[in-house]
């Protein structure tokens, strides 16, 4: 989206033209021609040679749609813009098969809209695509007492019956990975914990809605032991010694659950430091975001590096 907003509905681009169409009659029996002014959608540019159409100000009667659309797209050809960028409320639906037949392609879409694009340009396109990743986070707390805090989820794959596996989730939008983990944990198990390190995380690929998926494996200090169990997605949690969280046959047998239990073990003993976030901000954009990365401090007493 830009960074500034600039009108394209100026003196020059409100000007209406006439426009003429010839519609068919009845059977395609006979024909006529009118014309009638048209103006150019309601847009700003982007800061990439491309359009933004607002979608709060589009017109209020369908049938102007159409023509409106093919207008603008001919305005905007003419001007030399490259990506058109056009977001369809929910309450607006009607209007989706009228960009998809003057080319538009679907993008993304969220609850609330659908959003569509057109290049422009000869040559391959080269907006950005929808989204590529989902992303999940899990919580590995483990108590004074060495036990770790496990569930066993009410939806699960046959053959994971019997697994205890720690609290996982995917984390909201805008959400931060460790506010995530802490997140989740509590709203499976009912524990308050907080967050002490990103341990290690999984890039898979091709998975729900052949996305790829990044899963980050927190580890967290519990501030709380009573369990109050989500029952929407949880069939039971409970702290389980940790020797026997490590012994369960499918953890062993799995390459994946195997090395994160070494690598959760490792941090335990303290030969294995992982990342922590720190808040940075870039001059490329000048917002603030978290920067996870290794600090190996003698002085630190909780991470001891190798």
């Amino acid at each position: 989206m830009p960074k500034r907003a600039n009108s394209s509905v100026d003196k020059e681009k409100t000007a209406a033209e006439n426009y003429f169409y010839q519609i068919s009659g009845t059977n395609g029996a006979s024909s006529s021609l009118f014309s009638r002014n048209v103006g150019v959608l309601d847009a700003c540019d982007d800061e990439y040679g491309g359009v933004v159409v607002d979608p709060d100000r589009l017109p209020a009667n369908p049938d102007d749609f159409a023509p409106m659309l093919q207008f603008s797209l001919s305005h905007w050809k003419m001007k030399g813009k490259k990506g058109i960028w056009l977001k369809l409320p929910l309450e607006r639906s009607e209007l989706v098969p009228v960009a998809v037949k003057e080319g538009f392609e679907y993008h993304h879409a969220e609850p609330g809209y659908v959003m569509l694009t057109y290049w422009i340009p000869e040559g391959p396109c080269l907006l950005p695509t929808n989204a590529t990743h989902q992303v999940g986070v899990g919580g590995f707390v483990i108590n004074d007492k060495n036990e770790v805090l496990v569930v066993q989820e009410k939806f699960y794959d046959p053959s994971f019956a019997d697994l205890w596996k720690i609290p996982t989730g995917f984390i909201l939008e805008s959400e931060e990975i460790y506010t995530g983990a802490v997140r989740e944990v509590k709203e499976e198990t009912g524990v308050d914990t907080e967050f002490v390190e990103v341990i290690a995380f999984r890039h898979a690929h091709n998975l729900a809605f052949d996305k790829s998926d990044l899963f980050f494996v927190c580890m967290l200090k519990p501030l709380s032991a009573q369990l109050k169990v989500d029952d929407l997605e949880i069939q039971a949690a409970k702290w389980m010694p940790l020797v026997e969280f490590v012994a369960q046959p499918l953890i062993q047998e799995d390459g994946l659950f195997k090395k994160i239990v070494d690598i959760c073990m490792a941090r335990l003993g303290k030969h294995y430091c992982g990342l922590l976030p720190r808040q940075v901000v870039s001059k490329f954009d000048g917002r603030s975001s978290c920067l996870y990365h290794n600090v190996i401090d003698a002085g630190n007493v909780t991470c001891n590096g190798n």
